[in-house]
């Protein structure tokens, strides 16, 4: 599949191994921390080829003279009850130097199209709840939001040689305690309009359960 005549080439086909650098290096420059940081944390060369030894025929890429501008990663699996064979698209990528040219469009149809000769009933993707760009995207090629989840964080201390073995601190190593001097100003309680939401709690996107080995969706 190539692009209209007169526009730069640009053919979308099946990743091959030599693509895997390139795809990763990609996907680093989409997913940074400061803009897509669940993303970030979760695309990793691992993640790739996972997806390209489990279900090659839906891992493809889009090549512009040479170099790839493009790829979109999906899978698929059966749920156990069900008839239905549900299709995940996991990342979805194009290059900031090629955008505004149908690119993300042009992917996700030559992967839906493999996965409904596949006999495919249901296509699934989630992404960061922040990620405006990528949620009218999604819209714009017809899905919908089927309900909402949360994505919990929490960041461990590192243990140190002195702490105990449930990695609390012995309290023959914690510092004493001060004695505050007493206040002449009354306190007041805490406002529970200025109480901010529980530390560590991400937002995640309006999709349904994803598949147990996929991870954050993933469109740039």
């Amino acid at each position: 599949m190539s692009s209209e005549p007169g526009e730069q080439r640009i053919e979308i086909r099946e990743m091959e191994i030599d693509d895997l650098a390139a795809v990763f290096h990609l996907g680093e420059r989409l997913f940074t921390s400061e803009d897509l940081p669940i993303l970030y944390r979760t695309w990793d060369a691992y993640e790739i080829t996972e997806y390209f030894n489990m279900d090659p025929q839906y891992c493809l890429v889009a090549e512009a003279e040479d170099q790839v501008v493009g790829f979109v990663l999906g899978t698929s699996y059966e749920k156990e009850g069900s008839a239905w064979k549900y299709g995940y698209v996991s990342w979805i990528g194009v290059s900031p130097d090629v955008r505004r040219k149908g690119l993300g469009y042009r992917l996700y149809r030559a992967l839906e199209r493999r996965m409904r000769e596949d006999g495919i009933r249901m296509m699934l993707l989630d992404t960061e709840a922040g990620n405006k760009p990528a949620l009218a995207f999604f819209k714009r090629i017809g899905f919908t939001s089927r309900r909402s989840h949360v994505w919990l964080g929490k960041t461990l201390r590192r243990p140190r040689k002195d702490d105990d073995e449930d990695g609390s601190v012995p309290k023959s190593k914690r510092a004493p305690k001060q004695k505050r001097k007493p206040s002449l100003v009354a306190r007041r309680p805490p406002d529970p309009l200025a109480i901010d939401a529980a530390p560590g709690v991400v937002p995640a996107s309006d999709a349904p359960a994803k598949p147990a080995r996929s991870k954050a969706t993933k469109q740039r």
